[in-house]
């Protein structure tokens, strides 16, 4: 097979070369030399795949899913929001999952996983969740799913407690079914993640960040943890948990004790937007120097739709403060290794949008003030190679770079259109008009391509 005039913006080897032709058989490259294509012909573009790092597949499409009504496909139609609380999201998903039944969670995650595939999507780290009321159910659905989508996704499913496990009457059925399903389930399962902010107390949460720490570990699992999920002031000498959860890993010796190929993941994290710049520092410092392989992955479409919720006692009704991890902040000032996730798709958390990394990525240049051709570069890193990263699937040889041997599997192909065509004034004719061409990260990210103009290489 060959892909001819391509550009290849993180190529390292003849970097002054701007086009390529290339060569390749069962994936990999078996000749690559400067294009000989003319330079009117429009380029393609082979970019690093999208990475979900963080994404709920049982809760996807909820409120927008208007598949057919049966005993197989149950109406949420009655759980549409009303206030649009992050109270209001919990209690009406936890109604929802009563009614989950097997069909319908195949059917709602195969639709997010084809989704996800057609938008560039090779990779995700998949959030099931496992409780009092759904029991296995959702994790023995996502178990078939990644077998069927294997040959297109590489598929890590992470066993998630969105329910408390130390506070609460269903805590003591929580933690024993996490508990049976991590051992009854062993290596079918590669991630552990628990909410330690639903708990009532912050006793309770550090329990919880204590027992998924060492349960990690006796299972060899990695751990992901939905972190400081609020805008609450901070009261010295009180901190956010994330500094707790440093402390706990080296209390219990993750470093000497862990696999080096498992990662631990912070989502959310919205509370350290509070700490003044000098904590903020001292926070990466600290997580620098400890070694540990801590990733943050901010969930800005989640984060900014359920934060910030107006406070009526105020007079000034339009205030409505926001909050995200500023990603590419965190990683040019303060040197941590941070991503973007999408989280949720069409349910309470986030009933907008469409999923597409991509777009979540161009949003950034918006909500970060990351408006330079280095901050593009940056933003495609953190739903792509960075994301891979954090979840433990980045491996050495993908940088982006081309060379004879390289395999090609797996990467984004992105093809510009020459024309745009419209109807002429006869709406007979037609009129062409030379289409924009998409050369390099920043065109991706400035303006995302359809997603009929993207293609996984296989």
């Amino acid at each position: 097979m060959e892909i001819n005039n391509v550009i290849i913006p993180c190529q390292k080897s003849n970097a002054d070369i701007s086009r390529w032709d290339i060569r390749f058989q069962d994936g990999k490259v078996s000749q690559i030399r400067p294009s000989e294509r003319p330079a009117s012909e429009p380029p393609k573009l082979l970019l690093p795949p999208l990475c979900h790092p963080h994404i709920h597949l049982d809760k996807a499409y909820l409120l927008t899913c208007n598949n057919p009504i049966s005993e197989s496909h149950p109406n949420y139609s009655d759980l549409i929001p009303e206030t649009g609380s992050f109270e209001e999201a919990l209690l009406n998903t936890s109604r929802a999952k009563e009614r989950y039944t097997e069909s319908d969670l195949h059917l709602r995650g195969s639709q997010l996983l084809a989704t996800s595939y057609n938008q560039g999507v090779t990779s995700l780290r998949a959030f099931v969740e496992i409780d009092h009321v759904t029991g296995t159910r959702p994790l023995d659905v996502a178990l078939q799913l990644k077998s069927e989508f294997s040959h297109l996704l590489e598929i890590q499913i992470c066993v998630f407690a969105q329910d408390p496990l130390f506070s609460t009457a269903h805590a003591e059925t929580n933690r024993p079914l996490l508990t049976s399903t991590l051992r009854n389930y062993g290596p079918k399962i590669q991630v552990l993640g628990t909410t330690p902010y639903v708990e009532k107390s912050r006793e309770a949460a550090l329990l919880n960040i204590d027992w998924a720490i060492t349960t990690a570990l006796h299972h060899n699992l990695h751990l992901d943890f939905h972190l400081d999920y609020n805008l609450d002031e901070l009261h010295p000498p009180t901190q956010p948990l994330t500094f707790s959860v440093i402390q706990l890993l080296q209390k219990h010796n993750w470093l000497g004790q862990a696999d080096k190929s498992k990662t631990i993941v912070l989502g959310h994290c919205t509370q350290l937007t509070l700490l003044p710049n000098s904590e903020l520092r001292q926070l990466a410092e600290i997580v620098i120097q400890s070694g540990l392989p801590i990733h943050f992955v901010g969930l800005p479409t989640s984060d900014l739709f359920m934060m910030g919720r107006p406070n009526t006692a105020t007079a000034c009704a339009q205030v409505r403060p926001r909050a995200t991890l500023n990603v590419p902040s965190m990683i040019k000032d303060l040197g941590l290794s941070a991503c973007i996730g999408v989280n949720n798709v069409g349910n309470a958390f986030t009933p907008f949008g469409s999923g597409d990394p991509l777009q979540m990525a161009s949003y950034g240049v918006g909500i970060y003030q990351a408006g330079t051709v280095s901050d593009a570069t940056t933003l495609y890193g953190c739903v792509s190679l960075l994301a891979r990263k954090a979840i433990g699937l980045h491996r050495d040889e993908e940088d982006g770079d081309v060379a004879e041997g390289t395999s090609l599997r797996g990467m984004l192909l992105i093809k510009n259109e020459e024309n745009i065509k419209i109807p002429g004034p006869a709406w007979e004719s037609e009129l062409l008009i030379p289409a924009r061409q998409r050369e390099g990260f920043k065109d991706v990210i400035w303006d995302p391509p359809g997603v009929e103009l993207r293609s996984i290489i296989n």
